[in-house]
């Protein structure tokens, strides 16, 4: 069996960066909203907050 490499780049960017990122690669608004809401309620996106790593926590 073939192993799989994990890629893991740590980068910062604003929201506005992950946004404009998602939506190069999404077909319409909506799919955007969905990709960012999931990379962040799943925990692969982390937000900082004033210097302070914390999850996001999306409400609906």
């Amino acid at each position: 069996m073939k192993k799989q490499d994990r890629k893991s780049h740590r980068q910062t960017m604003n929201l506005g960066d992950l946004i404009m990122t998602v939506s190069s690669c999404s077909k319409n608004n909506r799919e955007t909203v969905a990709a960012v809401v999931d990379l962040l309620e799943s925990g692969r996106v982390l937000v900082n907050a004033n210097g302070h790593m914390s999850r996001a926590h999306v409400t609906r």
